[in-house]
């Protein structure tokens, strides 16, 4: 009762959730590339660059302002010594005036201004470039690593096989009584660690699914899938003078950083324009009516004072005027100096941080290079340790219904098969995961 109660316990904690979702190392990709909340931000911001990129916001072109201003007055005016000795009156005026700026020359000013926002742009798409790159090596990381957390509960599920018939072979032993119950509790310890390391396993394997999907930006991290990509490397020879010209000339963090060169160049162009003269043309034009209506009273001599209405009479007024101005700043307390040094001094550490980087990448692409060729050596010598290991679980199969071996000397090279079988998904994920960092690193893990 006992070995069957133990028999039918895994193979429930095993069922499988139905209505599983395929699942493939590329449609991973291209949904985490879609739901990446870092891709989209970067995205949004390179066009918001893009737009910005344009001749309209670095003063080229001339400004032209209409304005309108209209009015109402009123005097109540009293002046006994005066021929008008009262009016009241109320003045009604509109005036629309146009007005035109236009800078004809500031230093260059304006086309280094132009540079730069296309210097922004570039660094937008750079820094987009950056994040799609370092989404797309987290989810081949974390994709192959939930493979091999599934090809783990298989090696698991292998061993816990060998275990059940292991007890079935002491229960058989029993019956014509050659087995005793230390034997067959020895069976029992076995698929019971067995067991517990399945269930853990199981465990293991579905954190890798979770994390898969946050990376792939899914909200349900509890829904079932099926990953269809094996991981199955293709072992390449890698030329490390290749790979230092292409890290040299596609890597996105070095060419982010000769972009930020560039805008530090830029701004010190800018700065040094300042020295020069700016000319500027500026026109306009303006037309004024004016009404004005009320009373007024007239005093002449001994008469009799004589009110008299205002008969609304109407006044216009054109006016127009064109001006040529040139500019030169003098003297400024000496800012422009310290601003113009400040500059360069920018510019030289941004030099300087892409010598740096260089260094640092060429010397990371070598590290990785060196790995991945020792990675390539122990996933050989490995696969050469599990076919012995293969051989060597059948012939103690034999030996241990043969009474050859006892059941700890079984029991030890059963472990060591896991340990071969587990060594050797540990070395693939290994060598897939430099790969795919030597890709990164070349800028090829796009393609």
């Amino acid at each position: 009762m006992r070995t069957l109660l133990l028999c039918s316990f895994i193979p429930l904690l095993c069922t499988c959730v139905s209505a599983q979702t395929a699942l493939s190392l590329s449609d991973a990709i291209q949904q985490g590339l879609q739901n990446n909340y870092q891709i989209r931000i970067a995205a949004n911001e390179l066009e918001v660059a893009r737009n910005n990129d344009n001749y309209a916001l670095t003063g080229k072109k001339p400004t032209i302002s209409l304005g309108i201003s209209p009015g109402i007055a009123y005097r109540n005016n009293s002046n006994p010594a005066s021929i008008v000795a009262k009016s009241s009156t109320f003045s009604y005026n509109i005036a629309p005036s146009a007005s035109l700026n236009w800078t004809l020359f500031n230093g260059g000013r304006i086309e280094m201004n132009k540079e730069r926002l296309a210097t922004l742009a570039d660094l937008s798409a750079g820094q987009l470039q950056l994040q799609v790159e370092n989404s797309i090596a987290d989810i081949i990381d974390a994709y192959y690593n939930a493979v091999v957390q599934q090809e783990q509960i298989a090696v698991f599920q292998r061993v816990l096989d060998l275990s059940r018939d292991r007890i079935d072979y002491q229960a058989v032993r029993r019956e014509f009584g050659q087995g005793g119950t230390f034997d067959e509790l020895q069976a029992n310890d076995a698929y019971l660690s067995d067991s517990t390391s399945l269930v853990l396993q199981q465990l293991n394997y579905e954190n890798a699914i979770r994390n898969l999907l946050q990376l792939m930006g899914e909200e349900d991290f509890d829904q079932s899938i099926t990953l269809t990509t094996k991981l199955e490397l293709e072992e390449q020879i890698f030329d490390p003078e290749e790979l230092d010209r292409k890290m040299l000339a596609t890597n996105s963090q070095l060419r982010t950083l000769r972009i930020n060169q560039e805008l530090a160049d830029i701004n010190t162009r800018l700065i040094e324009a300042e020295n020069k003269p700016t000319i500027a043309i500026s026109a306009g034009a303006s037309y004024d009516y004016s009404l004005a209506t009320g009373t007024q009273t007239f005093v002449f001599g001994d008469a009799p004072p004589d009110a008299r209405d205002l008969p609304g009479i109407g006044a216009t007024t054109l006016s127009g005027q064109l001006g040529l101005t040139a500019s030169y700043l003098l003297f400024d307390g000496g800012a422009r100096d310290v601003r113009a040094q400040t500059s360069k001094l920018q510019e030289l550490t941004s030099r300087l941080n892409v010598d740096a980087t260089e260094q640092q990448l060429r010397a990371l692409l070598q590290n990785t290079l060196a790995r991945y060729n020792n990675q390539r050596e122990i996933v050989a010598i490995t696969r050469r340790l599990i076919d012995n290991a293969e051989r060597n679980i059948e012939i103690s199969e034999e030996r241990f219904k043969g009474g050859t071996i006892n059941s700890f000397d079984y029991r030890q090279i059963q472990l060591a098969y896991v340990n071969a079988e587990f060594q050797l998904l540990s070395s693939l994920l290994n060598l897939q995961n430099t790969e795919t960092e030597l890709l990164r690193l070349t800028g090829q893990i796009v393609n």
